[in-house]
């Protein structure tokens, strides 16, 4: 997986490779973080602002990813569900149960209300963001009612949360997240909602250079639908059958010998959770005890991963201590030799020029 770039060769952060498939943000640092990891120095500030190669917009599963500006009308494309079956596997919800029932027609309706809003924003002539209340309030208004339900916290109807997420793209609307707030623009020039998926495939490929081997119900995880939906989008041919600790997975053919050559990694690092090497589908292989798993992968409030040598050897968290400074707490999974306690102190500077503070200190838990 030498193509996620841990070993911090990148010159720059927009020639990344990893914006192929994203990098998921939250809270304004997770992002900054990945990008830490596979960058010699630091992005500045204004590369996650409006007006460079990156944007923030809700892509994968509804989450937030950076990517490529000028790869978005694609990307919504290859992100736009296959089938009926398909775009109900993707809204699977029990809060909008008959409404899932309309497939393709619940993505085409919604899309259609964010893009209306888009349109309207853009054609006032207005430069101020869009809140989500408000976003979610428009869509609201003029999607089927079964697409709606009633929020208890909000007491309102509104649109369910994980439909409007997976169509703001589509839709046309870029993301800014400042810590808990999240507003939104839309996109200059954009082509419109699309007519139906394009691309897929590409996008699967990419995710099998970058994060392969693979199996088609790995990928599935990774769009976020079910295997039998996303069996069209698995590459026809190019891919050779391999196995991984016994396991049957596929590789682009290119990538075999690059697999085969790949040196030993002799590296630590403190992913960000959310890491784009941790969006992996083959936990079993990322963190082979299977009693950890909870652990990395909580149901709420996802640790960073500790990374050693290539292997996943424990977690770790940050708070705030003081008012210009961070702890970052790290709970290995065994005992850690010297050489690795010295890199976590060096990496660990790194979390804290992401928090934009200047002091930190390192805590490793027995």
């Amino acid at each position: 997986r030498a193509l996620v770039q841990l070993h911090r060769t990148g010159k720059q952060a927009r020639g990344l490779n990893v914006f192929d498939i994203g990098v998921q943000e939250s809270a304004g640092e997770q992002a900054r973080l990945a990008l830490d990891a596979r960058l010699p120095n630091p992005p500045q500030p204004d590369v996650f602002g409006p007006d460079t190669s990156l944007a923030l917009v809700w892509s994968l599963r509804g989450a937030p990813h950076l990517h490529s500006d000028a790869a978005l009308p694609a990307l919504a494309s290859a992100l736009w569900p296959l089938s009926d079956a398909d775009a109900r596997a993707r809204i699977a919800n029990s809060a909008i149960r008959e409404g899932a029932k309309l497939g393709l027609s619940a993505f085409d309706s919604t899309a259609g209300a964010v893009r209306e809003l888009a349109t309207e924003w853009i054609s006032a002539g207005r430069t101020d963001p869009i809140g989500k209340g408000e976003l979610s309030e428009w869509v609201s208004a003029r999607v089927p009612p079964t697409l709606t339900y009633w929020c208890r916290s909000c007491q309102s109807q509104h649109v369910s949360g994980g439909l409007l997420q997976q169509v703001g793209l589509p839709g046309g609307m870029r993301l800014r997240i400042a810590g808990q707030v999240a507003t939104f623009l839309p996109v200059a020039d954009w082509p419109g909602v699309p007519d139906k998926a394009a691309g897929t495939e590409a996008l699967v490929l990419d995710y099998l250079r970058m994060l392969g081997p693979a199996t088609p119900a790995e990928i599935a995880k990774f769009l976020g639908t079910n295997q039998t939906a996303a069996r069209p989008a698995w590459p026809a041919d190019g891919l050779t059958e391999v196995r991984v600790d016994g396991r049957k997975a596929w590789l682009p053919a290119e990538r075999v010998d690059a697999l085969r050559a790949a040196p030993e990694p002799r590296l630590v690092r403190l992913l960000a959770p959310g890491d784009p090497y941790l969006q992996a589908r083959d936990r079993d292989f990322l963190l082979p005890d299977k009693t950890r798993h909870k652990i990395l992968w909580p149901v709420l409030g996802y640790p960073g991963a500790l990374m050693v040598d290539g292997e996943i050897a424990g977690i770790w968290r940050v708070h705030k201590a003081g008012k210009a400074g961070v702890e970052v707490e790290v709970t290995p999974f065994g005992t850690l030799p010297a050489r690795v306690r010295a890199a976590i102190e060096q990496e660990a500077g790194w979390v804290a020029r992401a928090r934009r503070v200047s002091d930190v200190r390192v805590t490793i838990k027995a």
